[in-house]
């Protein structure tokens, strides 16, 4: 399972013109199911999230994480982050989970949230969305279940 994780004051997303998911102060993360995805990669990119130390403290450092300073996680899927460009310019997708197993499986990414002390909104799967954010930083961190950056 594949991740952008970014630190915004806001962001939402809208679909046919109508705001669909929208938060304040958190992540914006846009997520992707890969093929031999499974149970135990939801449960790791989940916990990261929610881990991630990247809000400030007191004294300017990164030291918060979304749950301490009070955030919310706006959900995404986004099945091209799967998209792989190494041969050519036009990006193939054979990495990304089928869509009809990808939908049941965002859908218990974003459950996982439920009980972790954040509120979690999301988009629509398989819509076409116009996510919209101000990113504070820029802060911009890249997850993969499968291996390390």
């Amino acid at each position: 399972m594949r991740a952008v994780v970014q630190r915004v004051l806001k962001a939402q997303v809208t679909v046919e013109g109508e705001t669909v998911g929208r938060i304040g102060p958190g992540l914006l993360v846009l997520a992707a199911a890969g093929q031999d995805d499974h149970e135990a990669d939801i449960i790791y990119l989940r916990d990261k999230i929610l881990a991630l130390r990247i809000f400030e403290d007191d004294s300017g450092r990164m030291n918060r994480c979304v749950r301490e300073m009070g955030g919310s996680v706006l959900l995404v899927s986004q099945f091209t982050l799967y998209g792989d460009v190494r041969h050519g310019r036009r990006p193939s997708f054979t990495e990304a989970m089928e869509p009809a197993a990808a939908r049941e499986f965002f859908g218990r990414f974003v459950a996982s949230f439920n009980g972790c002390g954040v509120e979690a909104a999301t988009g629509i799967f398989g819509a076409m969305m116009a996510v919209s954010l101000v990113n504070d930083g820029p802060v911009t961190i890249l997850l993969d279940s499968k291996k390390v950056f």
